[in-house]
């Protein structure tokens, strides 16, 4: 004989009631929770889900610039990381009878003055793009996160050497000036256009970090912290940083538009990554030459770096309106 009886569910503060159903149950008897049946977890696990789902279109209902950015960067990290497997030929493929060709069925973006395929060139050139823009964006982000929490914690002649001479002895120099001259002397490549980058990208960073925690480490749970015993670096890394990270996450993410732009000036310069290797930068410098009898050799590779660019602005701007609760409540989010 089945036995029935009613199933509640506490999630996020919502009672959630089953349907009477038979004895066909599982017993969760951890932590004091009450037996959930099959049925009442399979319909709480889907009006969770409508919930997120119902969530996220209505963010994307208001804000569809956000959404757009969003799209456009996984469309990029999907060409970057499996470009071997999209891309239909190879992008170092010399075939010069089909040279400066326009946009056809054979080749949808048409080939270059070597007969390459742009469209596999344009593809392989996102995973330098956001190579280069993540490894950059991530450098000057710990670099920031270290010298500006120093700076803003302790204070005194810390602060001013860090913010006076250290900060504005790089805020004096253009960063791409700082970037050219550091590619110059050790030569191009992955490795030193990071660094070449990162040299000049992390006082943004810091200053803002700086500012953070010069207003955080005056705040009631950091004395608490400090009163009960707590070190200095666990003071910074438990208590402050987590408190101070919307911003910097902000900062993040419209930094990763300056970083890809940063990396297409650069190989646009001839100081990025060495041929053959595609990069955007490097294929309009190649096609700057034949601007007016084959623009598409400049158009793809120019657009491609619009939308990364576009894409990633989208998204920091959404992000600091989400993050700030005066905006959120304009918004009705």
């Amino acid at each position: 004989m089945a036995n029935t009886f009613l199933v509640k569910k506490w999630i996020r503060g919502e009672t959630i009631i089953s349907a009477a159903a038979p004895e066909t149950q599982l017993w969760s008897g951890l932590n004091g929770i009450e037996p959930c049946k099959i049925h009442g977890i399979a319909t709480t696990a889907i009006s969770f889900r409508r919930r997120v789902a119902g969530r996220v279109l209505g963010n994307a209902r208001h804000n569809p610039l956000a959404a757009a950015g969003v799209v456009l960067v996984v469309v990029f990290v999907i060409l970057a990381l499996f470009a071997p497997w999209i891309a239909p030929q190879d992008p170092a493929a010399i075939n010069l009878p089909a040279r400066l060709d326009t946009p056809s069925r054979a080749h949808w973006f048409g080939v270059d003055e070597l007969g390459r395929d742009i469209l596999s060139r344009t593809i392989y050139g996102a995973r330098i793009s956001m190579l280069v823009g993540t490894c950059v964006v991530l450098t000057s982000l710990a670099l920031g996160l270290i010298i500006g929490s120093i700076a803003g914690y302790y204070g005194g002649g810390i602060d001013r050497f860090v913010n006076v001479v250290l900060m504005n002895a790089f805020l004096s120099f253009p960063g791409i000036l700082l970037a050219i001259a550091f590619v110059a002397f050790r030569g191009p490549g992955i490795f030193n256009l990071v660094l070449a980058l990162s040299l000049g990208g992390w006082v943004g960073y810091a200053r803002l970090v700086r500012g953070q925690v010069l207003a955080a480490r005056e705040r009631e749970f950091v004395e608490a912290a400090r009163a009960l015993g707590a070190s200095d670096l666990r003071i910074i890394v438990r208590h402050i940083l987590p408190n101070i990270i919307q911003p910097v996450v902000v900062q993040a993410a419209i930094g990763m538009a300056g970083a890809v732009l940063a990396e297409a000036t650069m190989s646009f310069l001839g100081l990025g990554v060495p041929p053959p290797t595609a990069s955007w930068g490097a294929m309009l410098n190649d096609g700057r030459a034949h601007l007016f009898d084959a623009p598409h050799l400049v158009l793809f590779p120019a657009l491609a770096v619009m939308l990364a660019v576009l894409s990633f602005n989208f998204i920091g701007d959404a992000l600091r309106d989400y993050l700030d609760p005066r905006s959120r409540i304009e918004a009705g989010l």
